[in-house]
């Protein structure tokens, strides 16, 4: 299904968490709504295409020995505060480690979501909500200090590897990367180590 993602404001003192929670538990069918900068977002379905890539990536992933490489699960960012500033299900990822106790605790404690500090590398690949990858996703992921962020722009028709998070000030929305490794899809996409450099033919339309 190719559709727009259902994106709702949240009033400040609603824990987004809760919010999330209400949204899944009121859709007639099942989703994984996520939320960036402010507001609560439902993505739109992925198509074939996608998934078909994102698995090709994480096979490559684990053939060149990154065994942390998972997707599916749902990472928390929280302000210095401790609020939540981010809830966000990367198309995939690899862990700086297995969950600990203490990532269990905390996830039990967040309703399913993982600490994202558990993340050394994250991963997306656009559909038509390619604005939230290329914007929100990119200056959160910056500002929580996420070393790697692939990103395979199937929009522009280009694949990004962005490392060397930069946070200039206390407002996550000022971050980004400050460097930017871009090859246009087809081209192998290289990787710092110990990552491999990536094969991106698979996201090359016939």
């Amino acid at each position: 299904m190719s559709a727009e993602p259902i994106m709702e404001p949240v009033m400040t003192q609603v824990d987004p968490i809760d919010l999330l929670s209400t949204f899944e538990k009121a859709s007639p069918m099942p989703i994984r709504p996520e939320y960036v900068e402010g507001t609560a977002m439902v993505p739109p379905q992925a198509n074939d295409d996608h998934n078909h890539g994102a698995g090709e990536l994480f096979y490559q992933f684990r053939s060149a020995g990154i065994e942390l490489v998972g997707f599916g699960n749902g990472y928390r960012a929280a302000h210095g505060d401790g609020k939540t500033m981010a809830l966000i299900i990367p198309d995939f990822y690899v862990r700086r480690r297995r969950p600990t106790e203490l990532d269990e605790s905390y996830r039990k404690a967040n309703k399913g979501w993982y600490p994202i500090d558990m993340i050394a590398l994250v991963g997306e690949v656009t559909s038509t909500n390619h604005e939230t990858d290329t914007g929100p996703k990119f200056r959160t992921y910056a500002a929580v200090g996420i070393p790697v962020y692939v990103l395979i722009d199937r929009h522009s028709q280009a694949a990004h590897c962005y490392t060397d998070p930069v946070l200039p000030g206390d407002d996550p929305t000022e971050a980004y990367y400050a460097t930017d490794t871009k090859v246009d899809l087809g081209e192998p996409l290289p990787l710092p180590a110990p990552y491999p450099t990536l094969d991106t033919a698979p996201f090359v339309s016939d």
